[in-house]
């Protein structure tokens, strides 16, 4: 069966959705399976599947009528994607900004693990939005600039929940806690993370943070668009569904990861 490649990286487009909707998740305390949802300002929504085990996501979609499943495994270093449908795969492997393999994680005690052209200075301890954060110096050097920022690092939710933000270009980000709610029966902090430009434009997010998971189970931007993380199930997943099935053929991107070729 043929299948062009201008077709592939469309339904891989379509995975943006899960990888940006399930970044935190890989991190979760607990294995568990649950529903992602995206809604637009239009109101159409956009709905995946989400299974995480132990560093192991796997999201499931559906583009054009074709099933897509992506599969990451942190401790291999590797992501696979997957069509069905044909009984074909496509294999990376993770790397950090900029190519590198990854190597390490970054963590609260040392945000900048793994992440090349990016040094971190502890500045000490604080209390920001009533909860226990690390403050850090960071420079980031990338493609001749260089980028200065100062960040306050929830001491016990990691890297993932900067709770204040300001950079040398005069940027800043807060987190402020609302209070607590319940959604889909799980006890929640709605917290509000408002962002300022140095011309004074400001915008702010809406986020309900699941302390048990350690990932937000709904988000509401600018604009209208909302992102929620529905029925979890909290329990340990099969194996089976972090690797390639038997019987599947690898497909080879091109040199470059551009211009059209054919699978057959």
């Amino acid at each position: 069966m043929k299948k062009t490649w201008f077709s592939t990286l469309g339904s891989l487009a379509t995975l943006g959705l899960a990888a940006v909707m399930s970044a935190q998740a890989a991190h979760a305390d607990d294995e568990f399976s649950a529903e992602m949802v995206q809604r637009g300002a239009d109101g159409k929504a956009t709905t995946a599947k989400m299974y995480v085990g132990d560093k192991r996501m796997r999201t499931e979609m559906t583009h054009q009528g074709q099933q897509v499943v992506r599969i990451v495994d942190e401790a291999r270093g590797v992501e696979w994607i997957l069509f069905p449908d044909q009984k074909s795969y496509m294999e990376r492997h993770l790397t950090q900004p900029g190519g590198q393999p990854m190597t390490a994680e970054p963590t609260a005690e040392d945000p900048c693990a793994g992440m090349p052209g990016m040094t971190c200075r502890k500045l000490g301890e604080e209390t920001v939005a009533g909860r226990p954060a690390l403050k850090w110096e960071m420079v980031a050097s990338f493609q001749g600039k260089t980028v200065t920022s100062t960040q306050w690092i929830d001491k016990d939710r990691g890297p993932a929940f900067v709770l204040r933000q300001e950079t040398s270009n005069g940027q800043k980000m807060e987190r402020v806690i609302l209070g607590k709610e319940t959604i889909d029966g799980r006890d929640v902090e709605k917290w509000k993370i408002d962002i300022s430009q140095p011309g004074g434009q400001s915008v702010s997010t809406f986020e309900w943070y699941d302390p048990d998971l350690k990932l937000a189970l709904k988000q509401e931007y600018p604009g209208g668009m909302v992102s929620e993380i529905k029925n979890v199930r909290v329990g340990k997943q099969p194996d089976q569904l972090f690797g390639v099935p038997a019987g599947y053929e690898r497909m080879s991107m091109p040199a470059g990861g551009g211009g059209a070729s054919e699978q057959h």
